[in-house]
């Protein structure tokens, strides 16, 4: 397996690594991301979840205790809940978001597709991810798996991350080069 050296260069990716290659040896990747797509849910709805992952104020044996009673309630595969008991105790919870990045990049990787991040001010439906896969698919020559994110920021429009390039139709960003082009 090939990886970058962005993936291997940051503690989440080294940590990513591990997962990824216990999921392949173990032939779990899907498994193991499905259950990481589950937690995302997670982190996205609960704020005692987030708050549980991000707060330097819980400690490790306290974030190992919390995340063992969690795991039955999190649906999450063998493989993942032990990382999870294994990211509690090192005290790396605050990584799992950019862990669950990580290994999304190395399982498209691994299936031959090439990942993209996609923010939009509104959430994406399947018809229209579907549609953006295509067209990002026909421009790269390769399948292309979406992590898409909400921003409401971004005003409008759309933001593609592929790779090294990034393709910006945001209004947010329209809006500013009009700014900027007013002034002169």
């Amino acid at each position: 397996m090939e990886t970058s050296g962005g993936i291997q260069a940051s503690l989440a990716g080294r940590y990513a690594l591990a997962l990824f290659g216990l999921a392949r040896d173990q032939q779990q990747i899907d498994a193991v991301t499905r259950s990481l797509d589950s937690l995302e849910v997670a982190l996205a709805q609960s704020s005692d979840f987030r708050a549980l992952v991000s707060s330097p104020l819980v400690g490790r044996v306290d974030a190992a205790k919390a995340i063992a009673a969690l795991i039955p309630t999190l649906g999450v595969d063998p493989i993942t809940a032990n990382f999870l008991r294994v990211l509690a105790k090192n005290g790396r919870l605050g990584e799992l978001k950019n862990v669950i990045r990580a290994v999304r990049t190395l399982a498209s990787g691994h299936r031959g597709e090439t990942s993209a991040e996609v923010t939009t001010a509104h959430p994406l439906d399947d018809a229209q991810v579907a549609e953006l896969k295509a067209k990002l698919k026909a421009r790269v020559g390769r399948d292309v798996a979406i992590d898409a994110k909400v921003d409401p920021n971004i005003l409008g429009g759309i933001v593609v991350r592929l790779g090294s390039q990034m393709i910006d139709a945001s209004i947010r960003t329209k809006l500013n080069t009009l700014a900027q082009a007013m002034r002169g």
